[in-house]
Order: structure tokens, then C-alpha cells, then sequence
């Protein structure tokens, strides 16, 4: 591998390809590294324990590769496993390299958006039980009110390229009633799973116009522009020959073949064993 000290950006499986996508409009010439856990993904019906187990896992793994910094480009790993390894992990092993979750950037944003005050999140049935999105919101903008929906079969229908056929759209209207049945002055809504972009075009057309969708690619690519700027001890150790590295836990031909659907292009993956 040419590239030395690339960033890594982490995902269950295929949706986190749509963040490292804007990431990488917003840092051209980056080295980059992702990873999917195919083989053990979803992660969001998982318990916290596993989800930490497996994602601290893959983050010793980027580690090995060089990278001084990881990004955590899944909502349920954000959620469950972030914060051990940043408060334990990262802390008692002394490295200088950092982890950093996709949940913080998305929350800070959405509060300073809603106008009414009244935030939904759509998400994984693990995301919406960690309460993390409503937790961190809170943080930021103490006054508002925050609705989650769960939606369990929304991954499973793009992930088999289902998104945009007409069977679609029960489960994504299903879902959208019912978190707009929780308050009728929700204004701000955040897609939390990197899957739902893909949903984009059909749940506009089941939100009212006068609503925000967020999706959270261009806002982590923008926090991460901030981050290095920030911290120029991690940003100089990054190094910067425009190469990209694919990796999967599964079968690398099936990552291949589903990768375009999020990442826009095909791509030429390797199968590694954590």
C-alpha cells in the first residue's frame, strides 16, 4: 500500500460508502481506507456490547493500517460503541490517533435548523434505542423536543436495490406517518442511518415540502474539514496521494457489485478477517 497514513471511515456494511463519498468532495487528494463488516452486519439489532466489541475490532484494524484517524460512518456504532472507545479505549492505550462518530456533527446541526423546536429522527431500531440522538441533541439545544421512528426494513430494501421500486413505498410512507403522527409541528427531520440518502427522492414525497430532511454525508465531510483544521497534530499526519483502499469482512466480488448503489462508481475491494 502506497498510501502510509490514511484516514479510515468504518460502516456495518455499504451505507457509510455514502458518507466517504462526500468526505471526499470536501478533501481531494486524501488517503482513504473504508471498511464494511459485511460479515457480520447489520449491527443494529446487536447488543451495545457486541456493537463495541465488533467496532473496536475494526478500529484496531485501521490502526494496523496506519491510519491516525477513524470515522465512524455508521449511526449504531456511533451510538453504541463511541463513546467507550474514546472515554476508555483510546485513553488507556496512550495513541495519539482518534476515533470520531457521525451522530455529534448531525445533532448539532439539526437543533440550530428546527425552527418550531421539534426534531425527528428516523433511524435503526438500535440507533433509536441507544436514545444517543436525543441525548446529544439535548446537549447542544436543551429546548427541543425530539420524536424517533424506528424503521427495520428500510436497510434490507436498498441494500437488495428494492429503493426505488413501487413495493418501496408502503415501508417508507409506513414509516414516515408514523413519525409524523407524533407531533404535528415536527419541522426538521434527520435521516439517521447513511442507508436512507438513498430513500431521498420517495420520502419527499411523503413529507410536506415546509419539513428539512437531513442527511448527514455533506455535514460529517464539513465537520471533519473542521476537525482537521482544528487539530493540525492529526491532520499532518495524514497523508495526501489521492488513493483510495476498499476492504470488506465478506465476499469482496458481492461488495463490489453492491458498492456502486451508495458510493456512485464501481470499485475494487479486498476480503480481510478482523
Amino acid at each position: 500500500m502506497e498510501s502510509r497514513n490514511p484516514i479510515g471511515v468504518f460502516d456495518s456494511g455499504y451505507g457509510g460508502l455514502t458518507v466517504l463519498r462526500s468526505i471526499e468532495k470536501k478533501l481531494p487528494g486524501y488517503d482513504f481506507i473504508y471498511l464494511g463488516d459485511n460479515a457480520r452486519a447489520p449491527y443494529g439489532n446487536r447488543s451495545f456490547q457486541t456493537v463495541y466489541q465488533y467496532t473496536r475490532e475494526a478500529v484496531q484494524w485501521f490502526f494496523s493500517k496506519g491510519c491516525p484517524l477513524v470515522i465512524l460512518a455508521c449511526n449504531t456504532a456511533s451510538a453504541k460503541a463511541l463513546r467507550t472507545i474514546q472515554q476508555h479505549d483510546l485513553l488507556e492505550s496512550g495513541t495519539p490517533n482518534r476515533v470520531l462518530g457521525v451522530i455529534r456533527p448531525t445533532t448539532e446541526i439539526a437543533g440550530k435548523l428546527s425552527k418550531s423546536g421539534h426534531v425527528g429522527i428516523l433511524a435503526t431500531s438500535g440507533t433509536v434505542n441507544s436514545e444517543s440522538y436525543p441525548i446529544e441533541i439535548k446537549k447542544f439545544c436543551p429546548g427541543i423536543s425530539v420524536y424517533q421512528q424506528a424503521c427495520p426494513l428500510w436497510v434490507p430494501l436498498i441494500e437488495n436495490n428494492e429503493q426505488k421500486s413501487a413495493g418501496a413505498d408502503y415501508f417508507v410512507k409506513k414509516y414516515s406517518d408514523a413519525l409524523l403522527a407524533q407531533s404535528s409541528l415536527i419541522d426538521t427531520v434527520v435521516l439517521g442511518c447513511t442507508h436512507y440518502p438513498l430513500l431521498m427522492d420517495k420520502l419527499r414525497a411523503y413529507f410536506p415540502a415546509s419539513i428539512q430532511l437531513i442527511a448527514q454525508g455533506d455535514i460529517v465531510a464539513e465537520s471533519l474539514v473542521d476537525y482537521l483544521h482544528r487539530h493540525t497534530e492529526i491532520e499532518n499526519r495524514c497523508s495526501r496521494n489521492s488513493k483510495v483502499f476498499f476492504y470488506t469482512t465478506d465476499s469482496a466480488e458481492d461488495f463490489d457489485r453492491h458498492a456502486d448503489i451508495f458510493y456512485g462508481k464501481g470499485i475494487h475491494s479486498e476480503e480481510v478477517f478482523l
